[in-house]
């Protein structure tokens, strides 16, 4: 079957059976069941594999009594190998069906514990049971395309792929937030970025990217925070704020664009029409933090120069759009220490937040980087941190600095705003809250 790779001696896809002349022709199955039900000397089964669902119809007086008893205590998600001919029948899912002639159980299983109206702790205690999920299979399709999708728009942009540490001795956004522990005898983060190997990496490369895990230890309660996530992250040499601006827009409409053709039919399961995706169009619009503010003030939001904008100030500015929103400029005493000093405005940093449409919040933040040693100093002493930890980091300005510029996409939340998912635990298969660190 061409798009469905079988190995030598394997069974038949399920996807196989809908194809156009596969009416007639006998095929061997094997997979989980979904349900079944007995009536009049007939059992029907739904099966799944990994290409679809199907349903299979197994009389008893074709396959025996024996193997028809032993059919009929399997358990929905059991496994089952099974042989017979396509056929037509309109009453089926997808007006086709399998009418087997040979039925192996190769796991009867125990009774499944997932099942309607039970609790989102009872769901998450059985993460590992409750991905089996249509919905959840849906998702992580859909995932898995947008990460592909991700890979080769950069490749085609000639970025390069690089593999900075998890482990760090030092915290890239400040202590509070980091996960810290004892790495023989001295202190040790779980990275929160990527963001300042990639700046050591940018010098021999121009361009890298990379794609790992960041921990970021937030007590936060809120559909879109998570403590470990999965994190797109890009170095641009030779790059100011607009130029990376664009860089980021262009990125996420190709993306999303490649998402809607290659994954329809999870996107249409899950309430995103493909059709908005592939409508998605450069520039985006662009707001300004005071500019922000004004519209907030106007809606009753009591805000002033210096104050943070958090989720409900978010979902106010992006409720009723449909693109995403460029938020820029903000102070910089609430922004990173390596953002680069705005030189229209001191006030201010050169960063923008992509604000996802539809109230989803921020989903990309990006800055250009400051390039003197002195004031990056000024900044790391301001929030508390001791400069000489960072040496190795400001060795970067000293050789060589250049202009540059970056950017975070956190992967869950741009999934999150696709999919329309409630929360954010639903884009990743085994969320890390603050209360939850198993399964």
């Amino acid at each position: 079957m061409a798009g469905v790779p079988v190995a030598s001696g394997s069974a038949d896809p399920i996807a196989r059976v809908f194809e156009t002349p596969a009416v007639g022709q006998r095929v061997r199955l094997r997979g989980w069941l979904q349900r079944s039900r007995s009536s009049g000397g007939i059992l029907f089964l739904l099966l799944r594999d990994r290409t679809g669902f199907v349903q299979a119809t197994a009389k008893r007086d074709v396959i025996g009594d024996a193997k028809f008893t032993e059919a009929e205590h399997i358990q929905v998600e059991g496994s089952l190998r099974l042989s017979g001919t396509v056929a037509e029948d309109r009453r089926a899912p997808g007006g086709r069906e399998v009418r087997v002639d040979e039925i192996e159980v190769i796991d009867a299983g125990l009774p499944f514990p997932i099942f309607q109206e039970q609790t989102e702790e009872f769901l998450l205690d059985k993460r590992h049971l409750a991905i089996r999920s249509a919905d959840h299979v849906a998702t992580f399709r859909v995932k898995a395309e947008l990460l592909r999708s991700m890979r080769r728009f950069l490749d085609q942009e000639e970025v390069l792929e690089v593999t900075p540490p998890i482990i760090t001795g030092n915290p890239a956004e400040g202590g509070a937030e980091a996960f810290t522990f004892d790495y023989f005898g001295h202190p040790g983060y779980l990275s929160q970025s990527a963001q300042l190997y990639l700046e050591a990496l940018l010098f021999p490369h121009e361009r890298v990217y990379s794609l790992t895990p960041s921990f970021r230890a937030e007590k936060s309660r809120t559909t879109r925070h998570i403590t470990e996530f999965m994190h797109l992250e890009v170095e641009l040499a030779w790059c100011d704020l607009p130029e990376l601006m664009s860089f980021i827009e262009r990125m996420i409409v190709d993306c999303l664009h490649d998402v809607a053709a290659k994954r329809p039919k999870e996107l249409e399961a899950l309430g995103r029409p493909p059709a908005e995706l592939a409508a998605l169009a450069a520039p985006f619009p662009r707001l300004t933090y005071a500019e922000a503010l004004e519209r907030l003030q106007k809606v009753g939001f009591p805000v002033q120069w210096g104050s943070d904008l958090g989720t409900a100030e978010e979902r106010a500015l992006t409720l009723e759009e449909r693109s995403p929103i460029f938020l820029t400029h903000f102070p910089r005493e609430l922004k990173a220490f390596y953002m680069l000093r705005s030189s229209s405005d001191e006030r201010t940093v050169e960063a923008a937040d992509l604000l996802a449409p539809e109230g989803y919040g921020e989903i990309v933040g990006a800055s250009a980087r400051e390039t003197k040693v002195d004031l990056l100093v000024e900044r790391l002493r301001a929030m508390g941190a001791d400069p000489s930890e960072y040496e190795w980091y400001l060795d970067t300005r000293r050789h060589g600095s250049i202009p540059h510029a970056g950017f975070g996409v956190g992967v869950e939340r741009i999934l999150r705003w696709v999919l329309r998912r409630e929360h954010i635990r639903e884009t990743t298969p085994f969320p890390r809250t603050p209360s939850r660190h198993t399964p």
